[in-house]
């Protein structure tokens, strides 16, 4: 099942540009794609913003600062440097996708996905290149899923 912005549900509903409120670390998130995005700022009253944009804004707003972190290949949260290739942006990831398994929704579009493998085929598979690659980002959503199915759906 390949998770894009704009293909039918479940797919589209996993999307990372998809708002889902949640909260990350204290930080009020309306989307993955806010939060992904925030990363790549070292300033965190503009993180902060990030986190509140979805879809194709917070892309944008994110792409700004491309040039900045891929020379460096280092991300930030709430101040602090993390080597983009490192274990600790790894937990972050990690603890990032769990905090947006905490809303409902997405929970649902998530389990409507069965056994399914996912893909997202627009992704970039490069880590130099992106703050979350495909791999990252199914490997995550399957993993979640798993968890989910063994819990009868709950939390």
């Amino acid at each position: 099942m390949d998770i894009r912005s704009g293909a039918g549900y479940p797919a589209g509903a996993l999307s990372n540009f998809r708002r889902y409120n949640f909260v990350f670390d204290g930080v009020e998130c309306a989307s993955m794609e806010g939060l992904l995005q925030a990363f790549k700022f070292d300033k965190p009253h503009i993180q902060v913003a990030v986190c509140q944009l979805w879809g194709k804004k917070a892309k944008f707003r994110g792409k700004k600062r491309d040039r900045a972190w891929k020379q460096v290949q280092m991300l930030w949260w709430k101040g602090k440097a993390m080597n983009r290739h490192g274990l600790e942006y790894q937990i972050k990831l990690d603890l990032a996708f769990e905090s947006l398994a905490q809303n409902p929704d997405f929970i649902k579009a998530l389990l409507a996905t069965g056994n399914a493998t996912l893909t997202h085929s627009l992704g970039k598979s490069n880590p130099h290149d992106t703050v979350l690659t495909e791999r990252e980002f199914c490997s995550r959503l399957e993993k979640i899923r798993s968890r989910l199915q063994k819990k009868g759906g709950k939390k």
